[in-house]
This record gives C-alpha cells, structure tokens and sequence, in this order.
C-alpha cells in the first residue's frame, strides 16, 4: 500500500514539473511579445520597405518601377557621396580622438576628492541633455560674426581684431563643428568613464601601492584593464555617433562652404529630399548600415580577442 502511494505520489509530481516546464516558455514569450512586436513594427517592417525601395526607381510622385541593382552600381559614380565617404571619415578620426583625450583630462578632476567635484560632474554632464539640433543653433549663433560671443570674447582679450569667420573655410567649420560636438557629448562618457573607474575595487591599487608598483605601472596593469569594457563601449558608440553624424552639418554649415562638410547621412538626405531620388537614397542608407554592421563586428571580435 505504502509503495502504491508513493508512485502515485511520484506520478503526480512528475506530471507537475512537466507541466510547469511547458508553462514557462509560453509565460516567457507572452513576456516578450509586446517588445517583439514593436521591434518588428517599427524596425523590421520599414527596414523591409527601406530594401525593395533600394532596387526601384522611386520618385516622391508616382509609381514605383524595379530597376534591380541599378541604385547600388550608381554608388561609384556618385562623387558627391563617394566625397562624403572621406569627409565622414576624417570626421569620425577627429572627434573619436579629441573626445578620449578630453575625457580623459576631466575624469581625473572629477574623480579627485576635493571640494567642489560634484559641480564639476554636474557642470561636465549639463551639455549632454541638450538636443543636437538645439545645441547646433545655439552654437550658430555664437559663431556668428556680427553677434557671436566668441567673437566678443576674443575682441575683448586682444586676440583678434576682426571676427573669425568660424565657418567660412572648410578647416574652420570642420573644426567648428568638432569642438561643438565634443563639448556637447563630453558630459555622457564622462559620467560612464567616472562609474567605470569607480567600480574598480580599491583593494587592487592598495595592493599594488604597498608592493611598489608606480603610477604608471597602477594604470597600465590594473586600471587599465579593468577599464576596457567601459572604454570598448565609448569607443563604440563615439565612432557610430560620428559615422551617422548630420543634425550639427545641417544646422550649422549647411553642408557648405563648397559642399566641404556633406556627411553620409547628409549626402543620402539630400538624394532623398533634395533630388527626391527616394530608391537611391535607399541603396545608400543600406550601404551605409552594412558599413556599420561590419565596422562594430570587427571592434567587438577585436576587443573579445584582448579580452581572452
């Protein structure tokens, strides 16, 4: 009788767990569902459209017709993108690498202990919350030469005599819109920076100071690593940003002087609005979001690749 019950009570706790394991995927994907159906209405579902647009010939007004590849052969021919390509890429360089360098200065102010260095963390981040394009004309306005600050404040010093003409050259207004772009991204890697650091246990540099180690050797060996998740992922997200930059271009110098700033971006819009070229507009931002595919599989496989 004892060993009856027992099988029917290992029976019965048998059919339990099989049912609770059929529950749980389906509790899972109810979970999931309404995140997956945003992602495919609104990502997966114009990403579609975005692909059969990039083999058709597709006016703003009018029908459609399928050109087949047509749109991406034309790629070779187009100098105004083909320009955007290295302009992107300067671009890109330059504010990747003034954005580490800067950054780096100002994680050390707001990492010491001293009085004052939350205002300085609040004071670095303040930027950020602007949005691009409101920044962009806040900027345009001080570069201007009749009512500019700037060109105030360097009068008022004695370093100029006459206004600058921030984006009346092609070196100016590239250089223009990088410091624009840095002093308003700044605040977020810093912040990301600062946690990173912080999240570094003190016992390690503790150690490595009784056993001798110096500054240098601290932050090579032990800050250093520790720090590369974090930095692997400004690095990323610096170079994307650049790659797709287009608000600060088209607020600021319009792609001008002498189409000298066009970005990628700005060359695809332009096609689009512009020349209301809509399926080669397409063909381009495919392009350009493979570009990116590649360009951040290569970074995460080189950064695994350190980390192993």
């Amino acid at each position: 009788m004892t060993t009856t019950k027992a099988a029917s009570q290992r029976s019965t706790a048998s059919r339990r767990s099989g049912s609770s394991a059929t529950t749980r995927p389906t509790t899972g994907m109810l979970f999931v569902a309404p995140t997956a159906l945003v992602v495919a209405v609104l990502f997966l579902a114009p990403l579609a459209l975005l692909v059969y647009m990039s083999f058709t010939d597709w006016p703003l007004l009018g029908s459609p017709q399928v050109n087949g590849v047509e749109n991406y052969t034309d790629i070779a021919a187009d100098d105004v993108f083909l320009g955007a390509i290295g302009f992107t890429l300067l671009y890109t360089v330059l504010t990747t690498a003034l954005l580490a360098a800067a950054t780096a200065v100002l994680v050390t102010i707001s990492n010491s202990q001293r009085r004052g260095s939350r205002i300085y963390r609040t004071a670095f981040f303040l930027p950020y919350v602007v949005g691009m394009a409101a920044a962009s004309l806040l900027w345009f306005v001080n570069y201007n030469d009749q009512v500019g600050v700037y060109n105030m404040i360097l009068e008022a010093v004695g370093v100029i005599n006459e206004p600058v003409g921030f984006l009346d050259t092609p070196n100016k207004a590239l250089f223009s819109v990088v410091v624009l772009v840095v002093w308003k991204t700044i605040g977020f890697q810093v912040v990301v920076l600062l946690v990173g650091l912080q999240a570094i246990p003190a016992e390690l540099d503790e150690a490595a100071r009784i056993d001798g180690a110096s500054t240098l050797q601290r932050l090579r060996h032990i800050t250093l690593p520790m720090l590369r998740p974090t930095i692997a992922l400004l690095l990323i997200l610096s170079i994307t940003g650049s790659l797709l930059g287009f608000d600060q271009f088209l607020v600021l110098t319009q792609g001008g002087p002498d189409n000298s700033t066009i970005t990628m971006v700005y060359a695809l819009y332009k096609r689009a609005f512009s020349s209301f070229e809509l399926g080669a507009a397409a063909a381009l931002s495919i392009v350009l979001l493979l570009a990116l595919i590649v360009l951040n599989v290569i970074q995460l496989r080189f950064l695994r690749s350190k980390d192993s």
